[in-house]
């Protein structure tokens, strides 16, 4: 698996784990439980991570969701935190 998205954007990452369920892309979503570590104060971002099979896919619905400022792009993580 890759990392697509770094972000702590709670509602964003719920719209595309929706939008990668409805178009068959598998997605699994990591560092969901650090906020015990972080005192839910939501400041370590999750990582979205989909196979490497279905990065293209995935980079297109996103774009075409307009979500692409979320996208990790050359090893670095979109505009968006």
């Amino acid at each position: 698996m890759i990392e697509l998205v770094r972000t702590n954007d709670l509602v964003a990452i719920s719209l595309m784990e929706s939008l990668f369920r409805e178009a068959g892309i598998g997605c699994l979503v990591l560092d969901q439980h650090m906020s015990v570590l972080e005192g839910s104060i939501g400041i370590l971002p999750r990582r979205v991570m989909v196979g490497e099979d279905e990065e293209e896919k995935a980079r297109r619905l996103l774009t075409e969701a307009g979500l692409a400022d979320f996208l990790k792009a050359n090893g670095r993580s979109g505009t968006r935190k």
